[in-house]
């Protein structure tokens, strides 16, 4: 399964053009902006500065913020009436439930939950606005020059943006925290409400467990942004990251991507 899913990836991809230097824009139909890095020097690429919509990779910030910040996973956390309501991706929660702010954080990554998401940001900042405001400046003591948000789940707004370098630099640092990267390699999740409501959730990644290696790390979408993915993977001593904004087929581009990139370690360690 896993070998043809990677052969029918690898066919999607042109071939690259012989004698190109590294660096250069080798797969252009990949998505409008694209990147590709291994080991942490990134070898192809496409618009990486460009800022665009983030769709749903802006949660990854929002974990960020969150575990950086006085995270406490036991804390109970209300859901609010606007959080209920909060449309796109949800774990169904409901207005007046309690859940543990770990349990929400668990839904928020895995399966890109926005009333989960809502809920955490009014939790910790008292709401969406304030805890935006904290996003950006943490954007800002990162150095991510085309980053800014809006929404703290990445719905589509004027100033919402980001860029394939701004979100590599922002997965490495999500990634060096244990409890986001543990989360974001789940494929699935069985929550409990305060209440005794039983929620499964389950991955929007759906490169985990058929790509080798793959070990997260978000994918999202809005109408805006089209379809975006952040992929990182692991064989060995190599570390391949994929950043995939606006592409027309994302699951098969970054399994090709990925090969492509883990083959070009092999070629040439």
């Amino acid at each position: 399964m896993i070998a043809v899913f990677l052969l029918g990836a690898a066919l999607a991809l042109p071939a690259p053009a012989p004698g190109q230097p590294p660096t250069l824009d080798r797969y252009p139909k990949a998505a409008a902006s694209y990147l590709v890095a291994i080991d942490g020097r990134v070898v192809w690429a496409r618009q990486p500065d460009t800022p665009r919509l983030p769709a749903s990779l802006s949660k990854i910030m929002t974990a960020l913020l969150l575990l950086e910040g006085d995270w406490k996973p036991e804390s109970e956390v209300v859901i609010s009436r606007e959080a209920a309501a909060a449309t796109g991706s949800r774990a169904g929660l409901r207005e007046g439930e309690r859940m543990s702010a770990g349990d929400l954080l668990t839904a928020m990554l895995v399966s890109s939950a926005n009333d989960a998401c809502l809920a955490l940001a009014e939790h910790a900042s008292g709401s969406a606005k304030a805890f935006v405001a904290g996003m950006n400046e943490k954007a800002r003591a990162l150095q991510l020059p085309s980053t800014h948000f809006e929404d703290p789940c990445g719905h589509d707004a004027p100033q919402q943006r980001s860029s394939a370098r701004d979100l590599l630099a922002l997965a490495e640092k999500a990634l060096a925290n244990s409890e986001f990267s543990r989360i974001v390699g789940l494929r699935s999740a069985s929550l409990k409400t305060k209440g005794g409501r039983s929620i499964t959730v389950n991955t929007g990644n759906h490169l985990l467990g058929r790509v080798d290696g793959v070990v997260g790390v978000k994918s999202g979408w809005t109408p805006g942004a089209g379809k975006c993915l952040v992929v990182f993977a692991r064989r060995g001593e190599t570390r391949v990251f994929v950043v995939l904004l606006n592409s027309p087929d994302r699951w098969w581009t970054a399994a090709g991507l990925t090969q492509a990139a883990f083959d070009a370690a092999q070629a040439h360690p």
